[in-house]
């Protein structure tokens, strides 16, 4: 990486200086919803050529936007928000973020020191509010400070497998002129495996009743081939946890199912297994406690050989796993063509499913929060062309939108598939008109359900038996109908309903034919 200039013909404020640091470490996209505090670093995005900057309307699709883009480039965005109240907006997303292992810098304003005695309206404990969503949290004392605390900042961003860092710049010493640009420092180094941990793995997975249980980087197309080669040549099973930050799949890829979300089915799945070795992968909890069941998914008897963590090389610990059971010269099976047809009649889970599974073009990126209705999509599209997928890994609704708004801005020359369920995408409906600014190339489907329709599922699960109307009430989204095309279209985005499986296909053709923004209301 070619290093800044250390000084400038013009003398640089620290917003200045902090731009030029950004774009020297690598950072050189902003996610943006900036107020008062922020001018003088939107100011410096005239001065400074190399930072693009999207807008966004609401803080949570910056900082969704901003978890995508990383998922797809493997490198942080930063994110501009204003002072505490702004920062609060961009949390249940920066939360996805942190757990999808998603490196951000969140550059967040703040009044000048003189101003923050004065207890202004807007005055807030920002650190207070950063810290439980990031990793590393710091505020410029001086002008001085601010281009080295940005280096800081993108270095803890890089930290394996990617971290939040949050940057506080008081307004003062963005407009003060500031000191020199800081070259980028040194990333730090991937957690190191320890050789007893691979043959305590090699001995665990030996037949069926043994399992590598797989997450983050692991989950890769290299790295799901080595992980095949290793199913092959020791028989055992290969699953991935529930939600993940990026999975390859498709056509000519080594094929992973997940652990499932209802913890009844997930029970099931794992009480076969005596040996799991995770990869990139945490032993596997419940979502949630319920009334009689227990909290740890594995049998009572399960041994786990936790062989590496989401900072450590997962390549390489596939590489040494697989060289130390024997596997380097098995093949892996992949993902074959499935025998599906174009279903009609009424929009089902099922049927979408092999809409999907039919529809998916190649090299697309899927970003799925179907929640309750998609379910049954993964493993109907195991054989569809390739293409990446993206999950919700915190569980915070309304990540969608917003990170096919970063997937978008990180890959324009692939399309963009949104699952997306109508609760969810009330959330951060305000992303769609980012996606219009920007004619990004993503076709969004809204599963027009008009519930919360997990929440009745978990009504049952949490023991709560014939729930009465007030109860369904609170879960139904009816009393009005939410009006998809209207909206869409408000917000500049073409639209289109669908009540039936032949109108959803021919609707999945002309938005993922199209090169901008396309939404799809499929009735259910």
């Amino acid at each position: 990486m070619t290093d800044q200039p250390e000084t400038s013909e013009v003398q640089m404020n620290g917003a200045e200086s902090l731009v030029r640091t950004l774009i020297g470490c690598g950072v050189d996209t902003c996610f943006s919803n900036p107020g008062t505090s922020e001018m003088h670093f939107v100011a410096a995005l005239d001065h400074v050529p190399g930072m693009r900057s999207v807008l966004a309307l609401f803080e949570g699709v910056a900082t969704g936007a901003a978890d995508g883009y990383f998922r797809m480039t493997r490198k942080p965005a930063c994110t501009l928000l204003h002072l505490g109240p702004g920062l609060a907006n961009g949390l249940a997303n920066l939360h996805n973020a942190k757990k999808a292992g998603s490196g951000v810098v969140n550059i967040v304003g703040e009044h000048a020191a003189s101003h923050v005695e004065l207890d202004a309206p807007l005055t807030s404990d920002i650190a207070g509010i950063a810290g439980p969503v990031s990793h590393w949290v710091h505020s410029s004392g001086q002008a001085a400070d601010v281009a080295r605390d940005g280096a800081r900042a993108v270095q803890a961003a890089k930290t394996h497998p990617g971290q939040i860092a949050t940057l506080i710049l008081p307004s003062d010493t963005a407009w003060t002129p500031g000191g020199p640009v800081a070259r980028p420092l040194p990333e730090v180094a991937q957690t190191p495996i320890a050789p007893e941990r691979i043959d305590d793995a090699v001995a665990a997975l030996d037949g069926p009743d043994s399992l590598l249980l797989l997450g983050g980087a692991a989950l890769s197309a290299e790295n799901l081939e080595m992980a095949g080669r290793i199913a092959a040549r020791t028989g055992c099973a290969v699953l991935s946890e529930w939600s993940n930050a990026r999975v390859e799949r498709g056509l000519g890829r080594v094929p992973v199912c997940k652990v499932p979300y209802p913890i009844d089915m997930a029970l099931e799945t794992l009480a076969r297994y005596r040996r799991i070795v995770l990869i990139g992968a945490r032993a596997p909890i419940g979502f949630f406690a319920y009334p009689g069941k227990p909290a740890v998914l594995t049998h009572p008897d399960a041994r786990i050989v936790a062989l590496a963590d989401t900072g450590a090389d997962l390549g390489a610990a596939l590489a040494m796993l697989c060289d130390g059971v024997g596997a380097l010269c098995m093949t892996a099976a992949v993902g074959t063509p499935g025998d599906i047809s174009m279903p009609d009649g009424a929009i089902t889970p099922e049927s979408i499913a092999a809409v999907l599974a039919l529809a998916i073009p190649e090299n697309a990126i899927v970003v799925d929060e179907s929640v309750t209705t998609g379910r049954a999509f993964f493993a109907a599209t195991e054989g569809a062309a390739p293409h990446s997928w993206l999950n919700n890994c915190g569980g915070s609704i309304g990540f969608g939108l917003p990170v096919a708004v970063g997937a978008a801005t990180a890959c324009p020359d692939r399309k963009v598939l949104a699952l997306i369920g109508d609760g969810s995408a009330m959330y951060t409906i305000q992303a769609l008109w980012s996606m219009a600014r920007e004619q990004q190339d993503v076709t969004i489907v809204i599963f027009s359900n008009r519930s919360y329709e997990i929440l009745r599922g978990e009504l049952t699960n949490v023991g709560v038996q014939n729930p009465g109307p007030r109860a369904v009430d609170m879960l139904s989204l009816n009393r009005p109908d939410l009006g998809w095309v209207s909206m869409a279209q408000g917000l500049g985005v073409e639209a289109t309903r669908v009540e039936d499986c032949a109108a959803l296909a021919h609707a999945l053709r002309a938005g993922l034919s199209s090169q901008g923004p396309y939404l799809i209301e499929a009735v259910m």
